[in-house]
């Protein structure tokens, strides 16, 4: 998802670093196109995610949040720990 949007805005010729605490895209011509912290929140509802945050507004979660949302951390010490959560 998060992917193909990037993917649509930038030039083919991409870089994407998935790092424990910041994800960064790199764009050959134009450099970093995007540096964001590598945290999703999900507010879950009926069984089934209706609210999906990512980067920035999912870090500003954390410590802040109602029992409905859930913040993760999708990568630690330099490995994938929830590969759902870092496929979003």
């Amino acid at each position: 998802m998060l992917l193909n949007f990037i993917a649509s805005k930038v030039s083919k010729d991409l870089a994407i670093d998935l790092g424990t605490a910041n994800t960064l895209v790199y764009s050959r011509g134009r450099g970093i196109v995007l540096n964001e912290p590598s945290v999703v929140a999900i507010r879950k509802k009926d069984r089934r995610r209706s609210e999906i945050w990512i980067g920035e507004e999912a870090k500003k979660m954390i410590g802040r949040v109602p029992g409905s949302i859930e913040v993760f951390r999708p990568l630690r010490e330099g490995v994938i720990a929830n590969f759902e959560m870092a496929s979003l």
